[in-house]
């Protein structure tokens, strides 16, 4: 590919939201390289609502954020287009006047115990998992609708429309209604051929059929800003909307061999694939197949990523993460560990004391202080890798070449070595901004500026650099058999 010289850059913003933070970032395209500029940063805000007494999002402040900040993109740059992805499984429900019938919860709040085992009364697991083909975790959509038909039924009676929460500040935006590809299928609602919307699977959450609005694919232009006064159009694009679909379309793949770590608050792990892994092995292993772009699938496993060490800076006055890695180095090596998938560490009072907890039940010493709880919750998390690592192997018969870490947690370069070290395989670090770059291609393919995914990775190569970690030695032996241990008795 290539451009004359002198061709005017294309930029357009990308609003990235993350279950801890948000930001607004320019994504400005010569046609060779793409060149990133931070706009705004902002927290994402929740809080226990006093009416229903759940954990929600704020989402007005949300909006009033991502206002302030596109504001200053408009400054950095003239616009060409914006585009909004996010965490997935949560949502908005509206009424006929598009106002909001209900707050918008938290898939970190507890309610929904039981819903599972209520709507697999109603269909099988096992045909859920055949219908769509994702992983089965409590806070799915399908979960979080149960647990509402139960509670509060009177919110979905004044619904008619559901949202996922990127395409709700998308329609706040431009005024566009409908849901997005990538994110549709995150939901466990969705059927795994991308036909639309289970009705079976609506029925047994205890939701009317036509609540959930319309599929658009990745890419596709839903409207306009609110024109301004002299100021040139800025297309909204329904971008890759699912913050995962955007990283992975973000990360520079070099063939079918290489696994990805999108690395945050959660890892998600697995392999692009242009079919989906939806057999008995793969409902044994728990794989999701999530929708991608160019309806490609991304075949992973949700992981509790840095939430734990995210947790223990704020416990325990860490300056910032740089310092929890430099406490975690000092530390004494493969001393305790933990099954990061244990349920108590999913939103715990005190996630020092979570860790402290699952040890002493276990038979292992005191992790002590910060340094130690984080060498733990990192060397737990490589050993996690490990374990997917392996998965994905047996799966898809594949032997791995190589992982592609992205994300924020590929800063971190105790824990890239740790996965090098326990997967024994090279990992190369980086981009830190897949998503954003994912989302932005994505609206740069939509606007003519590139032709394909293809072309969107290669520019990613082209523009940013990685950082390459190989294998300087092995786990040793008895951590892992400890490690799988505690696994197993958690799944026994």
């Amino acid at each position: 590919m290539r451009y004359a010289a002198g061709m005017a850059v294309t930029s357009c913003a990308a609003i990235d939201l993350g279950a801890a933070s948000g930001r607004v970032v320019v994504a400005d395209f010569d046609g060779e390289r793409i060149a990133l500029r931070e706009a705004g940063r902002f927290e994402i805000p929740s809080a226990i609502d006093p009416a229903c007494g759940y954990v929600c999002w704020d989402v007005d402040a949300i909006e009033a954020r991502i206002a302030g900040s596109l504001e200053a993109a408009g400054a950095l740059a003239p616009l060409a287009s914006v585009g909004v992805d996010g965490w997935g499984v949560d949502f908005v429900l509206l009424d006929e006047r598009g106002r909001r019938t209900a707050p918008a919860v938290s898939y970190r709040d507890g309610r929904t115990r039981g819903a599972m085992e209520a709507v697999f009364a109603r269909v099988p697991a096992d045909e859920i998992y055949r219908r769509t083909g994702i992983q089965f975790l409590p806070l799915n959509t399908l979960y979080q609708l149960a647990a509402t038909a139960r509670d509060h039924p009177e919110w979905l009676a004044r619904a008619r429309t559901l949202l996922l929460l990127p395409c709700w500040f998308t329609h706040r935006l431009c005024g566009a209604v409908a849901n997005e590809y990538t994110h549709a299928t995150t939901t466990q609602l969705y059927a795994l051929g991308g036909e639309g919307w289970e009705a079976d699977l609506l029925a047994a959450a205890g939701v009317a059929r036509g609540l959930p609005a319309g599929v658009v694919e990745p890419g596709t232009i839903v409207g306009e800003l609110p024109a301004r006064a002299g100021a040139a159009r800025v297309q909204v694009v329904m971008t890759a909307t699912h913050d995962t679909a955007s990283a992975v379309a973000g990360t520079p793949l070099g063939g079918p061999g290489e696994i990805f770590i999108s690395s945050g608050t959660w890892s998600l792990m697995g392999v692009e694939s242009a079919r989906p892994y939806a057999d008995a092995t793969a409902r044994h292993l728990n794989f999701a197949n999530e929708g991608g772009v160019e309806r490609r699938y991304r075949v992973l496993k949700n992981i509790v990523g840095l939430w734990p060490a995210q947790r223990l800076r704020a416990e325990l006055g860490a300056a910032d993460a740089a310092a929890v890695v430099a406490a975690a180095e000092a530390a004494p090596p493969w001393r305790c560990l933990v099954d990061l998938a244990d349920p108590r560490f999913v939103n715990p009072p005190s996630m020092a004391e979570a860790l402290r907890g699952f040890c002493a039940e276990t038979g292992q010493p005191d992790p002590g202080g910060l340094g130690g709880l984080a060498r733990c919750a990192f060397e737990s998390l490589a050993l996690t890798y490990r374990c997917v690592r392996l998965e994905l192997e047996a799966m898809t018969g594949r032997a791995p070449t190589r992982v592609r870490i992205v994300g924020g947690g590929a800063r971190n370069q105790l824990l890239d070595q740790l996965c090098a070290d326990a997967c024994q395989l090279p990992v190369s670090a980086g981009p830190v901004e897949a998503t954003v770059l994912g989302n932005a291609g994505v609206q740069l393919v939509a606007l003519g500026a590139l032709r394909s995914l293809a072309e969107a990775r290669d520019v990613v190569r082209r523009s940013l650099p990685e950082e390459e970690f190989l294998p300087r030695g092995r786990v040793p032996d008895d951590a892992w058999a400890r490690f799988q241990a505690l696994r197993e008795e958690r799944t026994t």
